[in-house]
């Protein structure tokens, strides 16, 4: 099989395995969102431990250890991504599937607005065409739902702010992740100790496997993150960021046919005009990536 189709399909079974997610939360419960983000925490960090020693990438992890700078970007990392981790968790639990594929939706709009705020880049004209219709989005469901989208807008803006934090940090995915686990993880066994001393763990109280089910959130997470890096490599950036809307759509399709969450006209008119921002922002990208892919085979035949 050649290698870029090989890549494609690890990351549409990258993408596929996150969207399918909304299935997996509700197996955990009655664990609340919190004991279920700590067993994630702990668990992955296992498997995480594992597969750099597995892959003999404990020098790198040494070096992370060793630059502040990184060490210190990698921090609010994994504090982003607990946030990201427990606010989508609840979110599924709760009958909350449409609104937080939104924050799926928007969290490339919203890695644009970073960029301009943070990095200081510059957005092209589409792009804040892109970005002007989501906003009307956004005040069009917030208008709907009496409130502003938080979940989503939580959702959006915290996994953005770990995609930037991971940009800066410019180190691999394999160590990142076990790195921002293992800072983590103390925390969550904390946790899970005092769940137990109370009286209010549910590892062990709801059977063989319901425990099972728990201890398996660190394969659940890695999984979907080592297909993610393997098509990565393999297939182009452009490739990548289009394969990046698949998980929001499978979670929209899951909240609506699946879970039978409502939709009112209004939600659809707001989620309608995200998705005319993305096809407007996605089209932007690609044809000004096929612009520099020509104007650099032209600069290199001169």
């Amino acid at each position: 099989m050649p290698e870029s189709r090989r890549g494609l399909l690890l990351g549409v079974a990258a993408y596929a395995m996150w969207g399918a997610f909304p299935l997996y939360w509700p197996l955990l419960e009655p664990a609340g969102a919190f004991e279920i983000l700590a067993h994630r925490v702990v668990w992955s960090f296992v498997v995480m431990g594992l597969l750099v020693l597995g892959v003999r990438r404990v020098g790198h992890l040494r070096a992370i250890l060793a630059d502040r700078r990184v060490f210190l970007v990698l921090c609010g990392a994994a504090l982003t991504v607990s946030v990201n981790w427990v606010t989508y968790i609840w979110a599924v639990n709760n009958d909350h599937v449409v609104e937080s594929s939104l924050g799926y939706f928007i969290n490339p709009l919203v890695s644009v607005l970073m960029g301009i705020m943070i990095l200081g880049e510059r957005l092209r004209g589409l792009q804040w065409v892109a970005v002007g219709v989501a906003l009307v989005a956004v005040a069009v469901l917030a208008v709907d739902y009496g409130r502003l989208p938080w979940i989503a807008l939580i959702l959006a803006f915290s996994f953005g702010t770990y995609g930037l934090a991971k940009k800066i940090a410019n180190v691999g995915a394999v160590e990142s992740l076990t790195l921002e686990t293992m800072l983590i993880a103390p925390f969550a066994l904390t946790y899970l100790l005092w769940l137990t001393a109370q009286g209010r763990s549910h590892f062990l109280s709801e059977g063989v496997g319901h425990a099972v089910l728990l201890a398996s959130t660190g394969v659940v997470t890695a999984v979907p993150l080592l297909c993610f890096g393997a098509a990565a490599t393999r297939i182009p950036l452009v490739t990548i960021g289009l394969l990046q809307y698949l998980a929001p759509v499978f979670q929209f399709a899951l909240g609506v046919l699946w879970f039978h969450e409502p939709m009112t006209r209004g939600l659809w008119a707001g989620f309608v005009l995200v998705w005319i921002a993305l096809a407007i922002f996605t089209t932007e990208a690609v044809l000004y990536r096929r612009q520099q892919l020509q104007e650099s085979v032209a600069a290199s035949a001169i």
